[in-house]
């Protein structure tokens, strides 16, 4: 496997770092399954600079950008929980996927998760991103639950609720 680093987002640049990834990532992934518009509103409300930074002031997100080789392509964002840790996003670029970034970025986690005693992980994936679901159920994942969640402006999130196990 290639030097990836997985580093905290500490900074504002760091922050920014990782809202430019996501829009990059969601505009060329999202778009076929949930269309531009509701890609365009969800990057806004829930991907810029402005909604990742108020997450991790005022909510207790933890953001990570994974690093390859020096280059950033990739992030992740978390939410401690009672006993679980909540993975509100998992994101690599096209050109890094296939490269086992997301089995990184779950070690990673599981790491985290002994370190604060927590149980379980869990995370939301829309019902139709097929080859995610395919490499969540690889890693380990279980679909435990759906829910569709209303976010405003018409658009609902339609999703699996998965569920790994931390031993």
């Amino acid at each position: 496997m290639s030097p990836v680093k997985i580093i905290p987002a500490r900074t504002d640049g760091d922050i920014q770092t990782i809202a430019s990834i996501a829009d990059e990532i969601w505009h060329q992934h999202f778009t076929p399954i949930i269309g531009e518009a509701q890609v365009t509103y969800m990057v806004e409300k829930f991907q810029s600079y402005p909604a990742l930074k108020a997450q991790i002031t005022d909510n207790g997100y933890e953001y990570f950008t994974f690093f390859n080789d020096g280059v950033p392509c990739g992030y992740i964002g978390v939410h401690a929980e009672e006993n679980a840790l909540f993975l509100s996003k998992l994101y690599i670029k096209k050109n890094y996927r296939g490269q086992h970034l997301a089995t990184r970025g779950l070690q990673f986690l599981i790491h985290l998760c002994k370190e604060r005693n927590l149980k379980k992980i869990w995370l939301t994936c829309n019902k139709h991103n097929d080859r995610t679901l395919q490499i969540y159920d690889h890693l380990g994942f279980d679909i435990t639950d759906e829910q569709i969640a209303d976010i405003g402006n018409g658009f609902v999130m339609d999703d699996y609720i998965l569920t790994y196990e931390v031993l």
